[in-house]
C-alpha cells in the first residue's frame, strides 16, 4: 500500500473516531419560551383572581432562570420572592415543591437541601414537563393553600403545547 493510500486511510479512520466525540459536545434541549411562560402566568393569575386572591406568579426555564414574573394588584410584598423560589425549587428538583416538602419529612438525611439559595419548602411550585423532560417550572404565592391550583391552571392552559 502506498504512503498516500495509508495517509488517506488514516484520515478516514481519524475522522470516524473524532466525529462521534464532537457530536457529543452539542446538546439540544427543550426549554420554555417567553410566549409559553406568559400564557402560563396569565392563566395562573386569572385562576387566582377567580378564587378571590391576589398573588404573584413566576415562570422559570429549565435552568431556573426567571422568564416571567407577574405581581397582581394588591398581592403581598413577599409573594414575588415566594413565587420565584417555589418555581426554582420545582425546576431544581424536577418535582412539585410540595413533593420536595414531603421528601424532607420522609428523608431526614436530605433536610440540608432546604438551605440552598432560592429553594423554598412550600407547596405552589409545579414543574413544566414535555413527556418526562422538565423544561421549566411555575410558582405561585399569595393564595393560602390554593397556590398549586393556580399553578395547575396555568399548565392546563398550555397542555396541548407540551406534547
Amino acid at each position: 500500500m502506498s504512503s498516500i493510500c495509508k495517509f488517506v486511510a488514516g484520515m478516514f479512520a481519524a475522522a470516524a473516531l473524532v466525529s462521534p466525540a464532537a457530536a457529543q459536545g452539542v446538546l439540544t434541549q427543550k426549554n420554555v419560551s417567553l410566549a409559553l411562560a406568559q400564557e402560563i402566568a396569565n392563566a395562573a393569575i386569572a385562576q387566582c383572581r377567580s378564587m378571590g386572591y391576589r398573588a404573584s406568579i413566576s415562570v422559570v426555564d429549565r435552568d431556573g432562570i426567571p422568564i416571567v414574573m407577574l405581581h397582581d394588584d394588591g398581592a403581598g410584598l413577599s409573594t414575588n420572592e415566594g413565587s420565584d423560589r417555589k418555581a426554582f425549587t420545582a425546576a431544581s428538583f424536577k418535582q412539585p415543591s410540595a413533593a420536595f416538602v414531603k421528601r424532607l419529612q420522609d428523608r431526614p438525611d436530605t433536610v440540608g437541601s432546604r438551605h440552598y439559595t432560592r429553594v423554598l419548602a412550600l407547596a405552589g411550585g409545579l414543574p413544566i414537563k414535555v413527556g418526562n423532560d422538565v423544561i421549566g417550572a411555575v410558582g405561585v404565592s399569595g393564595t393560602p393553600g390554593k397556590d398549586d391550583a393556580c399553578a395547575q391552571a396555568g399548565l392546563d392552559k398550555v397542555a396541548d403545547q407540551l406534547k
